[in-house]
């Protein structure tokens, strides 16, 4: 009996062994995924060309909580962007449910095409929508970007650079800043503007923000 089992034991076929690639290669897999983010980031800060973003007035009380700061920009409002050239045929190439509420359909990609404008002293000048599209751009002037975004509903566009972690040492100075920061005269703009940097494929990056003539980096 004990011979017979002994024989059967001899004939099973030997467990495979684990290889140590089955761990590794999926490991390598994930790291790479992780760490292309912030090399993407890096990247575009390295190559990618400076614009200047005007902000959305909000309420201070809102625009500071926690860890981070919550901005709107002018070129988020769809509102602001339906009289410039290629805003009509982006529409009609991917209409929405509803011509004044939702002219474009979620999830839409468009490109914002901004152009430098000069600057008055020391702080910068928000660059200036001129065209929108939704291919990206054959052909720029020396002084465009195309800024890439996408249509989140609700007359909203968002471009990834509408929240930023705030380091703690600034915290309590930004926030008196923001609270302070009032356009001088009805209508104009609010004295808040964001530096990013745009890479050629219309993917940006936060490097600072501008609070009247404090600048503070992200």
């Amino acid at each position: 009996m004990e011979t017979n089992e002994a024989l059967l034991l001899q004939n099973e076929p030997p467990e495979k062994p684990i290889t140590l690639w089955r761990f590794v290669v999926p490991l390598l897999i994930q790291t790479a995924i992780i760490l292309s983010v912030p090399a993407q980031s890096v990247y575009t800060l390295v190559t990618g060309k400076t614009a200047i973003l005007q902000t959305l007035p909000v309420d201070p009380y809102d625009l500071l909580r926690g860890y981070s700061v919550t901005l709107n920009y002018e070129i988020s409002r769809t509102d602001n962007l339906t009289k410039l050239p290629g805003w009509a045929d982006l529409v009609k190439q991917n209409p929405g449910n509803n011509k004044q509420y939702d002219p474009l359909a979620r999830g839409t990609s468009l490109y914002i095409i901004l152009e430098e404008q000069k600057a008055s002293g020391g702080i910068p000048q928000a660059w200036k929508p001129v065209r929108v599209s939704g291919q990206f751009p054959t052909s720029l002037a020396a002084n465009q970007i195309a800024l890439k975004g996408q249509y989140s509903g609700y007359n909203s566009i968002t471009y990834g650079l509408e929240t930023y972690y705030i380091p703690e040492d600034q915290r309590n100075d930004i926030n008196k800043d923001i609270s302070t920061a009032r356009p001088i005269k009805p209508g104009q703009p609010q004295p808040i503007v964001v530096e990013v940097k745009v890479n050629a494929q219309g993917q940006a990056v936060p490097v600072s923000m501008w609070v009247r003539d404090r600048r503070y980096y992200f």
